[in-house]
């Protein structure tokens, strides 16, 4: 996941109101619920011990949300009596939630705001193709491609002219294939799609995607259901879904593999809190991988004012001359650290006990 739209929340020192909410039920008394919820939520927060004037930011900022037709929810973080950021997200919250802490509590966003991979589904016919260009907040038009129209149609006679007539009509399926394939292609550059999705007969899916550059095969999918099938949002649904689960699949295979020291007895992975706080203070972290349910994430670490002082002990922070120093979650910890080095973070689910990283924290590294 970038994790740069998260720097506004690191240009300033904590305490931070961080809250999580759940705005994918719809019905009548939707308006009133919200509402009662953002006055518990600015309750909890208070009995944390967060300050009336940000307790009221969020609250303010919760019941503007009463009418919100949001389909998932929303994420809040607000210090000093002002929300600094409120990114919608793109999976809802189990459950609704409030924390006040010196660091804002961003680790729930690399599940519920992160890995929404951007999709393009194209309906493919005979004449050419419309593409729709889906994300987990909704959808909109991605252009078209309009191929020949003449002739599209086989007949059933099998006389000299009609063979002649039919062998026309292959070459215009070929190339009208050939064009919606350039026009996909052209529509993944623009749209950076992380997932095209093949929609049409198996014939004519086959044929465009057969005619997609190499690099863009392993990025196509045929859907099952035609346009107009009520399973079709379920198609497209599971293959986002799918993608996301092969990526981090993918990492925890070359965080596996990392973790074998090389020739000279460098390892290009580290787990466990000391070992990955050494990492973050030299700046070495390229990816971190956290499993939501690890305990590690929850484990006290001492931070001070910069991302990169941070230490398993307060006494290791005055060792490194830090003056000033808060306890914090690590996994909320290491996200400041990345963030601020420009490094990314994934939510993982291991496939196999092995491949978990111990304690349900680990990175892989850029130098060993």
């Amino acid at each position: 996941m970038d994790l740069a739209f998260l720097h506004p929340l690191y240009e300033h020192l904590g305490p931070w109101a961080s809250v999580y909410v759940d705005t994918s039920r719809h019905t009548e008394d939707t308006p009133h619920e919200r509402h009662l919820t953002a006055q518990a939520l600015s309750r909890e927060l208070s009995g944390q011990g967060c300050d009336d004037a940000t307790c009221d930011a969020v609250r303010n900022a919760l019941e503007e949300l009463e009418h919100s037709s949001e389909p998932h929810g929303r994420a809040i973080f607000a210090r000093a009596g002002e929300v600094v950021l409120d990114p919608p997200l793109t999976r809802a919250p189990l459950r609704d939630s409030a924390h006040w802490a010196p660091l804002p509590h961003t680790t729930p966003l690399l599940e519920l705001a992160g890995e929404d991979p951007v999709c393009v589904v194209a309906y493919v016919d005979r004449k050419g193709a419309a593409f729709e260009l889906r994300t987990a907040l909704g959808r909109q038009d991605a252009g078209s491609v309009t191929g020949r129209q003449h002739p599209v149609h086989r007949t059933s006679t099998a006389d000299w002219s009609e063979r002649h007539f039919q062998l026309k009509v292959e070459n215009t399926w070929e190339h009208n294939a050939a064009e919606i394939a350039d026009a996909l292609t052209v529509c993944q550059e623009e749209t950076r799609a992380d997932l095209l999705i093949l929609v049409g007969d198996d014939r004519e899916r086959r044929s465009v995607h057969d005619r997609l550059p190499r690099r863009l095969r392993d990025l196509a999918v045929e859907a099952p259901h035609g346009t107009g099938s009520r399973l079709l949002d379920e198609d497209v649904e599971q293959a986002r879904q799918d993608h996301v689960r092969q990526r981090a699949a993918r990492e925890l295979e070359r965080f596996q593999a990392a973790r074998e020291p090389d020739g000279e007895g460098r390892a290009g992975a580290v787990e466990g809190v000391p070992a990955l706080i050494e990492a973050a203070r030299e700046h070495r972290i390229d990816e971190l991988l956290i499993h939501p349910d690890g305990p590690d994430g929850h484990r006290e670490v001492w931070i001070g004012e910069d991302p990169d002082q941070l230490a398993v002990r307060r006494t290791d922070l005055k060792i490194l001359g830090e003056q000033h120093s808060w306890s914090a979650r690590a996994d909320d910890a290491l996200m400041r650290c990345v963030v601020a080095t420009g490094a990314e973070a994934l939510s993982v689910t291991p496939t196999a006990q092995d491949t978990d990283p111990v304690g349900g924290l680990g990175a892989l590294l850029r130098w060993s």
